[in-house]
């Protein structure tokens, strides 16, 4: 999944067909990154969160010369980050229903207005 709710637009440079469709060489294609990288064909349960899976190639950080320059680092932020949390506070649990945490949709970033926890 990626943050980024705004669709990755491209060009084709040849005519090609996806899922079906014929797409002509020169028409833009808009990529729906937040369900990129759902296929249950290419990752299994794919909508669960697994800190364990193992690491594949998605398209979150981009791809080939579109490619974030800082996915290295966001990748160890969120190795140490999710460790320290998890093993400092080995209690922590919402506080609310994940139904009921307030999500912020409707901006070019995706994220949480709030998201409150407890531990014990």
């Amino acid at each position: 999944m990626s943050i980024i709710q705004l669709g990755v637009s491209r060009v084709t440079t040849e005519p090609v067909t996806l899922g079906g469709v014929d797409i002509p060489a020169g028409a833009t294609v808009v990529v729906a990154t937040p369900e990129v990288n759902r296929d249950p064909q290419h990752w299994p349960d794919p909508d669960r969160l697994d800190v364990r899976r193992p690491r594949t190639s998605h398209l979150a950080f981009g791809h080939g010369v579109h490619q974030c320059l800082g996915q290295q680092l966001a990748r160890v932020e969120m190795r140490i980050g999710l460790r320290e949390l998890i093993t400092g506070l080995p209690g922590l649990r919402l506080a609310v229903p994940a139904e009921k945490v307030p999500l912020r949709n409707e901006m070019l970033i995706f994220s949480v207005h709030s998201l409150p926890v407890a531990w014990s």
